[in-house]
């Protein structure tokens, strides 16, 4: 029996983030160089991306590559654009077949060539998927996000399209790379740290937070469908008390 059974179907998290950790560590453990470790964290993103599908998740983002990740290894960083790159191409036609469009948000411009073309030819091609959206982090990190968007408000500002008193949390949610997304559910990180490390951290803000020891290379359908299920033993109060959440509930 399937935890996929166990899932409440009213009580589905909207979007859902993923800190996929653990792959070189993975790789370490079984004697494999780290790269191995990415690779077989790509089979680990096509088995989530059809749970979240299944359980009718709508927007589900990955941190695939933050702006931190460009201290690694040259080696290590040619093998995950290139893995990029393939991925995309040999994935295309299964996301359209799934309904799954692709969008990235990140620092895009810094990427190599063939990544960045890779990227929009993707996201061209899967434009029309309406049952999920993956949204893919590609130097991204959240304090560059929000840097950014502080430079686009005080330029609107400076140049008179916008009134520095009628800035609200709404307003700066326009600036960043998420805007039109809905709010984030919840936050899965793998690989046993429990910490944020730069990601959505404006978004996070009354997101559920579930942490796993399982590395990501391991996480598969059925822990997918775990992190649902814990989701949705919690109560989201969003600052009221227990009290008030039941009589809306009435």
């Amino acid at each position: 029996m399937s935890l996929l059974d166990n899932i409440n179907v009213n009580n589905i998290p909207n979007h859902v983030a993923i800190i996929m950790d653990g792959n070189g560590r993975w790789a370490k453990q079984r004697g494999f160089e780290r790269t191995e470790g990415h690779v077989r964290g790509v089979q680990s993103v096509k088995d989530v991306v059809k749970a979240a599908v299944e359980v009718g998740v709508k927007y589900l983002t990955v941190y695939a590559f933050s702006t931190e990740n460009w201290l690694r290894p040259q080696e290590e960083v040619d093998v995950l654009m290139d893995l990029m790159v393939q991925a995309v191409s040999a994935e295309t036609d299964d996301l359209i077949a799934n309904g799954v469009s692709l969008r990235y948000i990140g620092d895009i411009e810094r990427l190599p060539q063939k990544t960045r073309n890779a990227i929009k030819q993707s996201e061209k091609e899967t434009s029309g998927g309406e049952n999920l959206t993956l949204v893919v982090a590609m130097g991204y990190s959240s304090r560059w996000e929000i840097t950014e968007a502080i430079k686009k408000i005080s330029r609107d500002i400076n140049k008179g399209d916008l009134v520095e008193d009628d800035i609200t949390e709404k307003t700066i949610e326009q600036y960043l790379t998420t805007q039109g997304f809905p709010e984030l559910d919840l936050l899965i990180r793998t690989g046993g740290d429990v910490r944020i490390s730069n990601f959505l951290l404006w978004q996070v803000a009354y997101s559920e937070l579930i942490f796993t020891d399982v590395f990501w290379p391991d996480f598969g359908k059925e822990n997918f469908y775990e992190a649902i299920i814990d989701f949705q033993k919690k109560e989201r109060r969003f600052g009221k008390t227990s009290e008030q959440i039941e009589k809306e509930k009435l």
